[in-house]
């Protein structure tokens, strides 16, 4: 049975993704928002407070705001590995602090395809983290607003991901910069002296440890979905250097041909194609295991792993060798220089069906976690506070340039969105096309030539039924 008949089921998960005064003092940064009921200082509150307003307390007896709001407050999490370890500890935490705002977390196994239906109901609690699947546009029928996109663009990272209309839906759980998860030890072993710079030099990287170690060159982690759609992050800032490629890419004519001085899209693809037609990869893609996969990169059993930044954290914790896992910029160079696109994590949303209070207290909750929580260091993520040092996962990025997303022309907020969608190619949204990808290499079904000419002709079926006009 071929492996994508395996997959169908897997849909749109990915992974692969930075001061309120009470309402009572009468300050302009607020909200009309929920219903209000329940007890405590924020009892008849008719408005939740921008996040940049809020003062928070720093201890159970300082001063701050809503130190007397009661509520009961639910998160909803895709960490299920750590949402009874870590998750719980920051919520404890938090209530030592807030003794009258309890704090619950829910993990979920399969977060994005049970976020798109829970949303929809609105009763799935008070803060979840923003699944992909909801558009810009769509992202006010969920989440209230967190203030606006000029005042909080100067202290938050990543607030174009999450804003729509001049609003900002949600702050980044920390960021990722895109990258490479590798083992140092087995890649000195192999006799890779220089990291690579190019998908040549990188395939060339692989071979050495496929022919001088026992570690598996490239790990996909095929069978878990998400991994292979981890893939489309590298495909705008990573092999352009443009921050506004992904704006410029709806209007622009086949964006996934190949260029003779292999950058853009086609070169991130073409640089997991050659892997496994070159079986520099797992022997059976269908058999992989994430979880497990994390302890193998600190055994140094896994060489290499496409993945964000995020992950390296996860894997130092998964066994006894931490210092052997590393980062190492994506191997593209543009122009003589390598870039690195800095994007969020999961944006935490505040659900706008909540009562009042539950927001105002998620509110808090939010702007404690992101401000004040030991969240960034413990996950060696990117702050969201623009005033917060960067993580040391990035050592290896020295002289490379770390880029975020611009934001979008007014008027094509969900511009990409729109024909991504309609193109069924499914940047960031959907991984299948990736896991075809790789099914064509392993089978030798399609050239990667083949497969994005299909793509670019999905392209511009798109571009032509929603209207838009191509430019370049």
């Amino acid at each position: 049975m071929k492996l994508k008949k395996r997959l169908i089921s897997l849909g749109l998960a990915t992974a692969m993704v930075f001061s309120l005064t009470a309402c009572g003092k009468g300050d302009g940064g607020s909200q009309t928002t929920g219903s209000a009921s329940g007890s405590g200082d924020a009892a008849a509150a008719t408005e939740v407070p921008t996040i940049d307003s809020i003062t928070l307390k720093t201890s159970a007896d300082s001063e701050g705001d809503y130190g007397d709001l009661t509520a009961s407050i639910k998160i909803l999490t895709n960490r299920t590995d750590i949402v009874d370890t870590v998750y719980k500890g920051y919520a404890e935490q938090f209530m030592e602090i807030y003794p009258n705002i309890t704090v619950e977390y829910e993990g979920i196994t399969d977060y994005e395809e049970s976020l798109r239906l829970r949303l929809t109901t609105g009763d799935w609690g008070d803060i979840c983290f923003i699944p992909t699947s909801v558009s810009k546009e769509e992202l006010q029928n969920y989440f209230i607003s967190l203030g606006d996109f000029d005042t909080l663009d100067g202290i938050y990272n990543f607030c174009t991901e999450k804003s729509f209309g001049g609003k900002v839906y949600g702050i980044a759980n920390g960021g990722t910069a895109g990258g490479v998860l590798y083992n140092k030890k087995v890649w000195d072993a192999a006799g890779v002296t220089e990291l690579p710079k190019t998908p040549d030099e990188f395939l060339d990287a692989l071979q050495k440890i496929k022919d001088n170690t026992d570690a598996v060159p490239l790990y996909t982690n095929f069978a878990a979905g998400w991994p292979m759609g981890a893939w489309d992050a590298y495909t705008d800032i990573v092999c352009t250097g443009d921050a506004d490629f992904k704006n410029r890419m709806p209007h622009m004519q086949d964006p996934f041909a190949k260029k003779d001085d292999m950058t853009g899209p086609y070169a991130v693809y073409y640089t997991m194609y050659e892997a496994v037609a070159r079986k520099l990869v797992e022997e059976d893609p269908a058999s992989t295991d994430w979880e497990s996969s994390k302890g193998a990169m600190n055994k140094g059993e896994i060489a290499t792993m496409v993945l964000g930044s995020w992950a390296v954290q996860q894997c130092k914790d998964a066994g006894d060798t931490p210092d052997d896992v590393r980062y190492m910029p994506f191997p593209i160079t543009v122009n003589g220089k390598q870039y690195a696109s800095a994007g969020g994590n999961y944006g935490f949303g505040i659900n706008n069906k909540a009562t009042v209070e539950n927001q105002i207290a998620a509110m808090l909750y939010v702007k404690w976690l992101v401000d004040a929580s030991p969240i960034y260091t413990d996950e060696g993520s990117i702050p969201a506070r623009k005033d917060q040092p960067m993580p040391d996962v990035l050592a290896d990025f020295a002289g490379v340039e770390l880029l975020s997303n611009a934001q979008a022309p007014e008027g094509e907020e969900d511009l990409f969105d729109n024909v991504n969608l309609q193109s069924e190619v499914g940047i960031n949204n959907d991984d299948y096309p990736d896991c075809e990808i790789l099914e064509a290499a392993l089978y030798g079904t399609k050239t990667l030539d083949e497969l994005m000419g299909e793509w670019n002709a999905k392209w511009t079926s798109a571009q032509e039924t929603l209207g838009v006009e191509v430019t370049e």
